[in-house]
């Protein structure tokens, strides 16, 4: 479905004016085709932070915390961002477990035009949640890019992750993943030839701590250009914390961290 909306939105980008006003024009068509026949509830107990207008398009700080309980058959055990009036709008879907703590997330995304940023969460007994935030921002899909293609893409998967050793509680632990890759959207011109670079984005991610899943995402375009996702999860004693990610082109990284129960 992406491809479909970065074909209407090509043809249509100069037509759009730079910097809409932040309006809700998209969600109702957006809902239905995304969680077509159910009921989305209004949740306040979703906390969004954003800054009301970013510096950039391309690079917008975002971050979900849901308060809501963790426990075996009760827990967030999927998050769903929407930025209404990007391209491609789904950003990303995150899904939780017991095992992740808490359904929380710091990253960055991109907004094309000024826009308000849905977020469905889906309860494990099947009931969806939704809250919203405006921000104003422009540029960050589409645009031009410059630097070499191929040399982006031989970078592209080194990752770093680290612990947060200033947050978390008992065996609730904090970490940050940074991963190089250029997140090709498909709908950016290269300086030189002027032509429009193929969409090369990371469109899993696979995160567990002794094999046991912590946190699973799907991405796509409206994932920023490098991305940073800082994520909880319940580490009792020592073990391997590891990263498998995947792009649209078939490659796969991976990453482990040994954690020592007293880190």
């Amino acid at each position: 479905m992406w491809r479909i909306y970065i074909s209407i939105f090509a043809m249509l980008l100069l037509a759009q004016p730079a910097a809409a006003e932040v309006e809700n024009n998209y969600w109702e068509s957006i809902q239905r085709d995304q969680f077509a026949g159910k009921q989305v509830l209004p949740g306040e107990f979703i906390k969004l932070t954003a800054p009301q207008r970013a510096e950039s398009g391309a690079q917008v700080p975002f971050a979900f915390s849901v308060d809501y309980p963790v426990k075996a058959g009760q827990y967030v055990k999927t998050v769903t961002v929407v930025a209404d009036a990007n391209p491609v709008p789904v950003v990303a879907v995150f899904h939780f477990t017991p095992q992740s703590g808490k359904a929380e997330i710091s990253t960055r995304i991109r907004l094309e035009v000024d826009s308000l940023v849905h977020v469905v969460a889906e309860t494990s007994d099947g009931k969806l949640y939704v809250n919203a935030i405006a921000i104003r921002a422009t540029g960050g899909c589409g645009g031009t890019v410059g630097g070499d293609e191929e040399e982006a893409k031989r970078n592209a998967g080194k990752m770093k992750l680290v612990i947060d050793d200033g947050a978390g509680e008992g065996d609730l632990r904090y970490a940050k993943l940074l991963i190089k890759h250029p997140m090709f959207t498909g709908l950016q011109r290269d300086l030189e030839s002027q032509g429009y670079r193929p969409a090369f984005f990371i469109n899993k991610i696979d995160i567990r701590f002794n094999d046991e899943p912590v946190l699973l995402a799907d991405t796509y375009i409206g994932v920023s250009e490098d991305p940073s996702i800082r994520f909880p999860f319940i580490a009792k004693g020592g073990g391997t914390l590891r990263v498998t990610i995947l792009d649209n082109e078939d490659n796969e990284f991976s990453q482990s961290l040994e954690i020592s129960p007293d880190t």
